[in-house]
């Protein structure tokens, strides 16, 4: 069949665009559903410099236009990372827990005072060297994640790591403290109550003898006061003493002091808070009722 000139320049002309399209990589907009209006033909050329695409066939996604990978497509899955640590306790808190913070830091040779369960600037420091020891952050402050590795490092403290230098609370006082003037000593709670009829005026942490020199038990009374004692059996000084039974005296300790239950007495009842002992001296009289129990 013979094509005129102007319709074969036409279908030529329509041919050549069908072949660049089908070279170019073309997409052909389909119509509406009537039919009645078409798209024209878009054709999208490729480009040198774009980014291949991997497109998982399980997702069904699809590369954006253009060619360009999204960030969620062309970069590599990270972790996020985990929440930052909790900080449990710092400088000026107070209580049971710092106090076991204290005693495992004596374990681990980072504090060699207290525990006292104040939060101060020895533990401060303490801190801050364990973590760094450790490659933490030096904060100075007991988060999580150092918590949990000191946790690792040190075995539960007892009653008299957690309160080797005193400060523990006191038992419930002896029936036979309840009346007059007396000075309440418990072996259990290791500790000295200063009572008149029945109210507590002082409390204070003592310290006892040894197995070898033990600290009587039972009801004396106080037979003799001497401010500046010395022992003339051990050439120690006994200040604030207050003998109660032979050469057993409550009295103030240095040794209590410095080295808290870690050493012993020769059978006398040890205070280490010279200001509080200084008090008792103060207000108690020979005469007054001495109990020690358990």
């Amino acid at each position: 069949m013979r094509i005129p000139g102007r319709s074969a320049a036409v279908l030529a002309a329509l041919v050549s665009t069908a072949a660049l399209a089908v070279l170019s990589g073309c997409t052909v907009q389909p119509g509406d559903a009537d039919g009645k209006h078409h798209l024209p033909v878009r054709i999208q050329l490729p480009s040198s410099h774009a980014p291949a695409v991997t497109r998982s066939a399980a997702s069904g996604g699809q590369a954006p236009s253009g060619g360009q990978a999204s960030p969620a497509s062309s970069a590599p899955a990270t972790r996020s990372a985990g929440p930052a640590p909790r900080v449990l306790w710092s400088r000026g808190d107070s209580g049971s827990g710092v106090r076991e913070l204290q005693a495992r830091l004596r374990q681990t040779d980072w504090l060699f005072d207290g525990p006292t369960g104040t939060y101060d600037d020895l533990t401060e420091r303490a801190v801050s060297g364990f973590q760094g020891k450790r490659g933490l952050p030096r904060t100075g402050e007991l988060d999580t994640v150092t918590w949990q590795r000191l946790l690792a490092m040190t075995h539960r403290p007892g009653k008299w790591e957690l309160y080797l230098m005193g400060g523990q609370p006191a038992d419930a006082p002896d029936p036979r403290c309840l009346t007059g003037r007396v000075l309440c000593i418990s072996k259990t709670s290791r500790t000295l109550r200063w009572m008149v009829d029945g109210r507590t005026l002082q409390t204070m942490s003592v310290r006892f003898g040894s197995q070898y020199t033990p600290t009587r038990e039972g009801v004396f009374h106080v037979y003799w006061k001497s401010r500046h004692h010395v022992s003339t059996l051990y050439d120690s000084p006994m200040p604030y003493a207050l003998f109660f039974s032979g050469g057993q005296a409550v009295h103030y300790s240095y040794d209590f002091a410095a080295r808290g239950y870690a050493g012993g007495s020769h059978g006398c009842v040890n205070v280490r808070d010279e200001a509080a002992i200084a008090a008792l001296f103060a207000q108690a009289r020979v005469g007054d009722k001495v109990v020690v129990h358990w």
